[in-house]
């Protein structure tokens, strides 16, 4: 039994291979197959984003080599072609590596959380598809509740480290529940789209989708229950507005200094939040110069998010110690299951000496034998035999001159160094 990572990922290959080696879900199901079929595969597990490509398996002698193999014969891509960009891990390297990824220290955004949940579904698929056997399924049980550690102990994940998280962040930071706000989102697009997922994961249900088209916006206001306007609409809606977001690409500011100051007399000059991701501006810069209104821009935002990126470095040296440790247990624990059989057949070993010698002692004392002499044949004959094979050892070992292998029989039959 060997533990094997191999893979490939936003570090190590372009986009162009990654997509060329990816799996998938119409490719998933034969892949573990063929991998299940393979002679030198105990289990595996594939996992496949947008940014990765792995394999992790429990191979046999020589699969390392056949799983590459594989890999570039599945893909239909040469050998030569993949190698190069291919990175490979055994034992604890691959533990290790799988806890990293999953913790997000492996991730082109630090800390982040959604590859755990791609790699428990990577898991569930291998699981449905009968590709995991013992060994995996501890290895991954483990990785889960490292990542969870992982969570629990340090703030990896605390930190907005994205320009549309931070804008939530921010929003969540000036007004105390968001449950109770009113976010105007002016623009449809994917930034815009992010925004409302995260404002949607904090409570907010009452949002309006102002763009330039309807059509653009439908399905963005469909997913979230929200109000769609035109653009032209923006100065009738605006002070309901608590939150204010607006990512467009606009070559002109849509918000003037003007619409605010009247919208904010409307809302009797309750705060609004005004946060400005486009560039060029979506939003006059001077409605910073407005009482109860306050902007931010994608500049304030990226300042934000550098500073958060500084933070989720240091707590992420909290948590490679965390997956050192871990990893460095579970290997441990690996290696005492091989130890297992050796354990089982050296007391098979010598149970088979024990009763072989006591049955003929037995026959000798129903012959009548003298009991003493009975005994005393027995305790140096069941001597004899369960030091021949240790005796050797250590005889060969000296002829050999292997001191090394000397000391370790010494240590294992509990001998005093001499």
């Amino acid at each position: 039994m060997s533990l094997l990572a191999i893979g490939i990922n936003h570090n190590s290959a372009s986009v162009e291979l990654r997509e060329k080696v990816a799996f998938g879900p119409e490719k998933l199901p034969q892949a573990l197959k063929q991998l299940g079929d393979n002679p030198y595969v105990n289990g595996s597990v594939i996992i496949s984003t947008c940014n990765r490509t792995e394999i992790y398996c429990d191979v046999k002698a020589l699969g390392k080599s056949k799983v590459i193999d594989w890999l570039a014969q599945f893909h239909q891509i040469s050998p030569e072609a993949l190698k190069p960009s291919l990175y490979v891990h055994e034992e604890q390297a691959a533990i290790r590596h799988l806890m990293r990824v999953s913790c997000g220290l492996d991730s082109l955004v630090l800390g982040e959380p959604q590859i755990l949940g791609q790699v428990k579904q990577a898991y569930s698929d291998s699981r449905q598809h009968q590709s995991v056997d013992t060994a995996m399924d501890k290895l991954f049980q483990k990785v889960f509740s490292v990542a969870k550690r992982v969570r629990t102990e340090t703030d990896i994940g605390g930190n907005a480290v994205s320009v549309a998280y931070a804008a939530c962040t921010l929003a969540k930071h000036i007004f105390e529940s968001l449950r109770e706000s009113t976010v105007l989102l002016v623009g449809a697009g994917e930034t815009i789209e992010l925004v409302a997922k995260h404002l949607a994961s904090n409570g907010c249900s009452d949002m309006i989708v102002a763009n330039r088209t309807y059509e653009r916006a439908e399905p963005l206001a469909e997913q979230f229950g929200a109000q769609i306007i035109g653009l032209p609409e923006i100065p009738n809606h605006l002070a309901r507005a608590d939150i204010v977001i607006s990512s467009t690409a606009s070559p002109l500011p849509i918000i003037g200094k003007g619409m605010v100051e009247t919208a904010l007399k409307a809302r009797r000059h309750q705060p609004m939040l005004l946060v400005d991701i486009a560039v060029p501006r979506d939003i006059e810069s001077q409605v910073a110069e407005l009482d109860d209104a306050y902007l931010y821009s994608v500049d304030d935002l990226q300042s934000i998010v550098e500073n958060n990126m500084e933070q989720r470095k240091v707590e992420a040296i909290q948590a490679e110690a965390i997956v050192s440790e871990e990893s460095a247990t579970f290997m441990s624990w690996l290696r005492s299951l091989q130890a297992v059989d050796s354990i089982r057949d050296y007391r098979k070993a010598a149970n088979d000496i024990r009763e072989d010698l006591l049955s003929k002692s037995l026959q000798s004392l129903a012959a009548g034998t003298d009991p003493e002499k009975v005994l005393l044949e027995l305790s140096n004959k069941l001597t004899n035999k369960l030091i021949h094979a240790p005796t050797r050892a250590l005889q060969s070992a000296a002829e050999q001159g292997e001191p090394a292998k000397l000391a370790t029989l010494r240590q294992s039959l509990g001998l005093e160094d001499s």
